[in-house]
């Protein structure tokens, strides 16, 4: 078993715990923020729709800006207040509430675990961490803590990315902080840290502080309410060899949580030395050709084509308009052939390449992928017959289209 790491990097004093949570706790009953996830958490009486409604809150919340999830959070709850709602909703219904949200899977998910929940656990949520992790696909370690801290007490810790920030600052952290076992030593911080009387609060005080205090560039170190407890803010004050002891560095060979001795503190960078991660692969460049296929309706108006992408997979379920992948440096003339032999087996007519208008490019940025979509047109003038055996599609004016579950990159083509 590995050696534990150097007290210095631990929150070994009962005292300090206590203070800290008591300096968090008062800066987060002042400075909150109103948010309607909380608002519901606080004020809901029953046990299950509380738990929903946060749950619905932290699924969203993954991945994604609250300035974002509000909006959306406040149309699903309207739409679904409950579980049992919730499960009687269709996909297609659920992916034209996400749509532009991103990361759609989490969506679906969702809805499935709510399904589980109304079927098989008699519309009764799971109540403490462990069960609601081990009982409800899509829901992983930190939503289930907190799940389990905010809806109904439970003294267990949360580690998300707002967290490791603080932690990893308030103690000097600088090994990858991406890496499992750093990850494990910093819910165990979690989990010594929590406040056993006002757990769900603690947990969201520290996240944000995270947010809106502790930030990834230019932290407001001089607003921290836990700055006295936070050793990268000291050795910012003192510089690389401080007065004071326990915000030297370790002088222990190896330890697990100390920064490799090939990236040593750099004064420049202050608390923001920390976290530190392993660099990131960059993003796969994919080239995807895409046609959007006009014609007149029957009262006049434009109609568009779209099509359902498949079950699984990147952007799993949604509505796009007739697309192709594409080899890379594919010449513009080969790219025009391909395309038009796909739309061919959707028309069940000969499409000449050469009558396919190139409108332009568009580049939409995924969490791994880097796509470029070679956007065409083509306006048809009698009607077509779509192939049924194909996937499902179906022509939508421009407000359906808007109306459809249909991803932001289909929206800027």
């Amino acid at each position: 078993a590995p050696a534990p790491p150097p007290a210095r990097h631990l929150f070994s004093d009962p005292a300090e715990v206590e203070a800290l949570r008591g300096n968090l706790l008062a800066w987060y009953d002042r400075c909150k923020r109103d948010l309607p996830w909380r608002a519901l958490a606080a004020m809901e009486p029953d046990a299950d729709r509380r738990g929903y409604a946060v749950w619905v809150s932290e699924i969203m919340l993954q991945q994604t800006q609250v300035a974002t999830v509000i909006d959306y959070y406040n149309r699903w709850m309207q739409k679904w207040p409950t579980l049992q709602a919730l499960a009687q909703a269709s996909l297609e219904e659920v992916n034209e509430l996400w749509a532009g949200l991103g990361y759609y899977s989490r969506g679906k998910r969702l809805q499935e675990a709510a399904k589980k929940v109304v079927s098989e656990l008699s519309g009764r949520m799971p109540r403490t961490a462990e069960d609601l992790q081990k009982l409800l696909p899509g829901v992983g370690r930190y939503t289930a803590g907190a799940i389990a801290s905010i809806s109904y007490g439970q003294a267990t810790g949360v580690v998300d990315g707002n967290v490791i920030r603080v932690l990893c600052r308030l103690r000097c952290i600088g090994a990858d902080s991406s890496s499992p076992a750093v990850i494990d030593r910093l819910w165990d911080m979690a989990n010594v840290l929590v406040d056993s009387s006002r757990p769900g609060d603690f947990n969201q005080a520290l996240m944000e502080l995270g947010a809106t205090v502790c930030v990834p560039k230019a932290p407001l170190c001089g607003e921290c309410p836990v700055k006295q407890h936070c050793q990268a803010w000291r050795r910012k004050l003192f510089g690389n060899r401080p007065p004071v002891p326990d915000v030297e560095d370790c002088c222990v060979g190896d330890c697990p949580l100390c920064p490799p001795a090939t990236e040593p503190w750099d004064s420049s960078l202050g608390v923001t030395n920390f976290p530190r991660k392993a660099a990131k692969k960059p993003p796969r460049a994919m080239r995807t050709a895409t046609c959007v296929l006009e014609r007149r309706g029957c009262h006049g108006a434009p109609e568009y084509l779209i099509v359902q992408r498949p079950s699984s997979g990147l952007l799993a379920g949604l509505w796009e308009f007739p697309s192709l992948p594409l080899a890379q440096d594919l010449q513009e003339k080969k790219e025009r052939e391909e395309l038009a032999d796909h739309l061919q087996a959707w028309m069940g007519q000969p499409v000449a390449a050469k009558g396919l208008q190139f409108i332009g490019e568009v580049i939409h940025i995924f969490s791994h992928i880097h796509q470029t979509y070679v956007v065409y047109s083509l306006h048809l003038d009698g009607d077509v017959a779509l192939d049924p055996a194909l996937s499902p599609s179906r022509w939508v004016t421009k407000d359906e289209f808007y109306a459809s579950a249909v991803s932001t990159a289909m929206k800027k083509v």
